[in-house]
């Protein structure tokens, strides 16, 4: 994903756009939810799962990149 595509996405995203970020696949992202392994905080809102997307800017360091 192009740093203009992370910085367009909503406040939050669902597991497989926060899995493109990240460079890893659909199954394997909610492999790493049901372990607790994923790298960032997920919200599970009844079967719904949502990644907060400024989590995934800072694990990627996109802030440092926008001068924040």
């Amino acid at each position: 994903m192009r740093l203009e595509e992370l910085l367009s996405l909503p406040a939050t995203v669902n597991v497989t756009t926060a899995g493109r970020a990240l460079g890893i696949g659909r199954d394997k992202a909610y492999e790493l939810i049901r372990k607790g392994s994923f790298p960032v905080r997920t919200l599970t809102l009844g079967r719904t799962v949502r990644v907060p997307t400024a989590e995934l800017w800072k694990l990627l360091g996109v802030g440092e990149r926008r001068g924040a």
